[in-house]
Formats: C-alpha cells, structure tokens, sequence
C-alpha cells in the first residue's frame, strides 16, 4: 500500500483550434493569471503576445558569456605570449600591439562560452531537467503534439480557486476540463 498523498497541479482545459486557444489565452491574462502556459501542436504565432509573456533575458545572459570569453581569451593569449612566455619575433618581443594574433583565440571563446551560457542559461530558466510533469498523468494531454489546444493553469497562482478557475475556463470556451494532480514526495 503507498502513502503517496495527491494535491492539486490545477486545471487543463482543451480548446477547438488555434484561434479559440489564442483568445481565450487572451481572456486568462486579463483575468489576472500567472502561473499558466499554453500547449500546442505546432508555433501559434502571436500567442506569447497574447499571453502577456515578457522578453526572455536569456539575451543578455549570452552577451555577457560572450563578454566574458572574449575577456578570457585575451587574458589567456596576453599572459602566456606576452608575460610568461614573450615571442621575440625580428628582434623584437611581443606586447600589446600584438592583439591581432589574439583574435582567433579571443572568437572562438567568446563563441564557445555565448554557446555554453546558452545552454545551461536555458536550462535554468526553463526549470529542467524535469523528469516527470504533472500533466504527464492527464488522460488528454498526449493530444498536446498531434492535434489539441490546451490551456493549464496552476493552483499555485495567486487567483486561483477550484470553482472560480473551472468557471472561467468554461466560460472562455474550454472543453473536457480536467482537475490534475501530483504526487507529494
């Protein structure tokens, strides 16, 4: 016999198409929701507008590891060709004029740690790896990548309330409306 208890992940309500999905994406913004996410088959142009979804910062995440491989990179090139280990080319020993000879260096960083800061960046934001979703356990959601619209809204939200929620996504049109839950470790 397992002591796994259940509470509520929240609400997942299909909808007919694209269109009914985008405004009725719309209508829970206004309510005031923000714990919730759309699924899709395919992109739905327009929807994260219609989500009220922010710009990612994962942009400057990228531009600042890319600031810094560009940094290490001269680093790295200045101190072991200039400091630890002078080049006397002519006659002449290396110094700080010499940064073109740096540039290979200094890109391939600077790609190499914006490339890294975008992966592990993503990852964060996106909270994964997450082996197992909540929906995972929902009767429709496998419908998600072939043919269904859905909405989720999470009881964690502010505004949530079991009979205000599933009214409010009836009212917007929401079809097969389901209470999911989750597991408690």
């Amino acid at each position: 016999m397992s002591n796994t208890r259940k509470r509520v992940y929240g609400y997942l309500a299909e909808f007919k198409s694209a269109s009914a999905l985008y405004k009725a994406a719309e209508q829970v913004r206004d309510a005031g929701f923000r714990k919730w996410d759309c699924y899709t088959p395919f992109p739905v142009h327009g929807l994260d507008t219609a989500m009220g979804l922010k710009r990612s910062i994962l942009p400057w995440f990228v531009f600042f590891g890319g600031i810094t491989g560009t940094a290490t990179g001269f680093s790295l090139a200045y101190v072991t060709q200039v400091l630890w280990y002078p080049t006397i080319v002519q006659a002449k020993p290396t110094n700080i004029f010499t940064t073109p000879a740096f540039f290979p260096v200094m890109f391939e960083l600077t790609i190499l740690f914006a490339g890294f800061t975008v992966l592990f960046g993503l990852l964060g934001l996106i909270q994964l790896p997450r082996l197992n979703h909540p929906l995972f356990a929902s009767k429709q959601f496998h419908r998600a990548t072939d043919d269904g619209f859905f909405i989720a809204i999470e009881a964690r939200d502010a505004k949530f309330s079991p009979n205000a929620t599933h009214d409010l996504l009836a009212e917007i049109g929401g079809e097969n409306i389901e209470l999911v839950e989750e597991e408690e470790n």
